[in-house]
């Protein structure tokens, strides 16, 4: 094996966390300023005379380049307001613009002194309840400035709130009703049904009871190391896992994404994302505390690309939020676009058309990524070309990011690793699951011990530019992102396993177009051939959200295996080229 040749078609191959990697010259390390800092080993025949060795046994970073990694691309210290909770940002602002509009939703219009005194009243309620720090508190009201307030009310009385979604099965609302252990739920008189067997304290915003609670500021005790909420996630298991985020993590996070990319109070937000979705905290809280505005668009316009078109032709939002697949909506809809829109895009990989469509129809593009558990965005990238690699930018302020290899060194530029977080943004943990979080949030090896800094693993491979920036290249577990949702396939197919016929299924989320992901599932019904795909769907829509379902369905008489016995995914048949079972849509 000849020098130039592992230079010019890197094939050396790495394990991490089990998964053979490899490194060819599509990567793009040939003609990188980065090559350098990779070195090989003096004995080259060792690297394929030992193929199962880490690949980070023959790369080595000089004692500037770690530096480099582990501090100067992490140097991100930034003064923030860390002893102030979300609603205190919230009620600084409601003092200094008091009749400026804080949110429009179809004809209704609110101050952000009535946003206030609506927030005030359920927060004056709840705290007679007995709510204070940490006490979590459901939330289940359609989209709508009464929403909106029942968020900051909860904050306000000192809780924290675990959104639940309206368009959940009855199942999986329960489950986190019961998981969470939740003595107060906040909704509305339509939606008073859904909740019929909930036992403890039931509070309807929309009563005029509540109206007749104080209109002032309470003295909640929630401080920044406190709970802000709990949103559930899907989870490997067949149940979903509740993240628990700090006031601290979101002030810190908030006021990073005033400052970049940026939002004044000259500007219109167009809010698009469900509460139970992490990112509506970006469109729901930064124009709040920056004097915004913010547009709620319903759930039907938010799902419907002409609607949307239009929503956004009507009111001119200068920044709108939303995941790639909403954005293809738009362009497909034949919006034209706004150059005075900034555009922010999250939620799963950018796809490169997308990217230049979105170019041509905006003021700005920004590429956002992070995970649930640590705190919405972790980084972010103004992306000015369509061209060259699409990055997820650097780390926003107060967080690290690191690139490491299964011995949590970290590797060379261009060479694939996982990717960890850290900083203020960093989840206390997942809510009941002490086992996950310590499998999942672990000491910092970079910082000193006993300092209590910790990381959260991502799970997702990523390698370093040679500028520090990141460029993310997929999963290393079985967990996807479709249009925005992380899903834990996983748990789809736990659930599935429980109709009679379908124990041994697995699922997968197949690519069609660019950026349309839709997930198949596979099921092995032996000599039956198939199974009633309607119940399927049935059975499967009265246990999981609207987003977890399978688009197909597919059935063999055995799901093929590799070597060892376990389901060898690439064999999988694409569905396009077999009969599929009908879809209903």
């Amino acid at each position: 094996m000849a020098q130039e040749n592992i230079l010019g078609n890197y094939s050396t191959f790495r394990y991490l966390h089990g998964h053979k990697q490899s490194l060819s010259s599509s990567d793009g390390l040939r003609d990188r300023a980065g090559i350098p800092e990779v070195y090989l080993m003096s004995d080259v025949a060792q690297i394929s005379e030992n193929p199962d060795r880490s690949l980070s046994s023959s790369l080595h970073l000089s004692h500037a380049e770690r530096h480099r990694r582990l501090m100067q691309w992490n140097d991100t210290q930034t003064d923030y307001p860390k002893d102030r909770c979300v609603h205190q940002l919230f009620e600084e602002q409601v003092g200094r613009t008091p009749d400026a509009t804080a949110v429009v939703f179809e004809n209704r219009r609110l101050t952000y002194r009535e946003l206030n005194t609506r927030a005030n009243r359920l927060a004056h309620c709840l705290l007679k309840l007995g709510v204070g720090p940490d006490a979590l508190v459901g939330i289940c009201i359609e989209r709508s400035p009464d929403m909106l307030a029942g968020l900051l009310g909860i904050l306000k009385a000192g809780g924290a709130y675990v959104p639940l979604d309206p368009r959940y099965p009855s199942d999986r609302l329960n489950f986190m009703l019961q998981d969470s252990g939740l003595k107060v739920l906040v909704t509305e008189e339509l939606l008073r049904p859904r909740f019929s067997e909930f036992k403890d304290q039931l509070v309807c915003i929309d009563l005029d009871a509540i109206s007749r609670e104080s209109p002032e500021n309470c003295c909640g005790k929630a401080k920044a190391e406190n709970l802000a909420y709990v949103i559930y996630t899907s989870g490997s298991t067949g149940k979903p896992k509740g993240v628990q985020i700090c006031h601290r993590s979101l002030v810190n996070f908030l006021v990073s994404m005033r400052s970049r990319p940026g939002l004044t109070g000259e500007d219109t937000l167009l809010a698009v994302t469900t509460v139970s979705f992490d990112i509506a905290a970006l469109e729901l809280y930064l124009p709040l505390i920056a004097g915004a505005c913010v547009v709620l668009a319903s759930r039907e316009t938010a799902a419907d690309g002409y609607q949307l078109r239009e929503t956004l032709e009507r009111t001119a939002p200068t920044v709108m939020q939303a995941t790639p697949a909403t954005w293809r909506l738009l362009v497909e809809a034949g919006w034209r676009g706004s150059k005075d829109l900034k555009v922010l895009c999250g939620g799963e990989a950018m796809p490169r058309d997308l990217v230049g469509e979105l170019l041509t129809r905006s003021s700005a593009v920004w590429n956002m990524y992070g995970p649930t558990e640590t705190t919405v965005w972790s980084t972010t990238s103004q992306i000015t070309s369509s061209y060259g690699p699409i990055t997820v930018g650097r780390p926003i302020a107060n967080t690290e990011i690191y690139v490491l290899d299964s011995h949590l060194d970290p590797v060379p530029v261009g060479a694939p690793g996982e990717l960890y977080i850290g900083g203020d943004g960093v989840a206390r943990g997942y809510l009941h699951r002490p086992d996950l979080t310590a499998e999942k949030f672990i000491p910092n090896p970079f910082r000193e011990q006993g300092c209590g800094a910790r990381l959260y693993r991502t799970g997702d491979l990523a390698r370093y530019q040679p500028n520090g920036e990141i460029e993310c290249l997929g999963r290393i577990d079985n967990q996807v992102k479709v249009r925005g949702f992380r899903i834990e396939l996983g748990e789809i197919e736990s659930v599935l396993a429980e109709y009679p016929g379908a124990r041994q299924n697995v699922v997968v989320a197949r690519e069609g177009a660019p950026g349309d992901k839709r997930l198949v599932a596979y099921v092995a019904v032996g000599r039956a051939k198939s199974l009633p795909a309607d119940a399927l769907r049935e059975f499967l829509k009265q246990r999981l959200p609207d987003y977890m379902l399978p688009s197909r369905f597919v059935f063999l008489e055995v799901l093929p295996l590799t070597p060892n016995g376990k389901v060898d995914r690439r064999a999988l048949p694409v569905p396009g080229q077999m009969e599929l079972a009908p879809q209903k849509e």
